[in-house]
């Protein structure tokens, strides 16, 4: 579910939950309406989680090398965030 469908749900919801006063039998709508609500803010969550997790690199590297008659080598994890774009390259004239 996407962000439009998310805040589709929570509005939906809302107007279900606090503007219709319709009695149907065997239904309370105010009851739907925070059910979508409450669907519509977990979907939410979920994309921004998805999203946010999505922007992560992950770089390994191996560092080392192997001494004579082992086969040693050091690797270590780095996660880093790319939030500034890289510089554009230099025009060429």
């Amino acid at each position: 579910m996407g962000i439009g469908a998310s805040i589709f749900l929570l509005a939906l919801g809302a107007i279900l939950a606090f503007a219709v006063n319709a009695d149907i039998s065997g239904l309370d709508i105010s009851v739907i309406g925070w059910i979508l609500m409450a669907a519509g803010l977990a979907g939410l969550v979920i994309t921004l989680w998805f999203w946010n997790t999505r922007r992560r690199t992950v770089v390994t590297r191996s560092t080392g090398a192997p001494v004579a008659g082992t086969a040693y080598a050091s690797e270590y994890q780095e996660v880093r965030q790319d939030d500034v774009p890289p510089p554009p390259p230099p025009a060429y004239r």
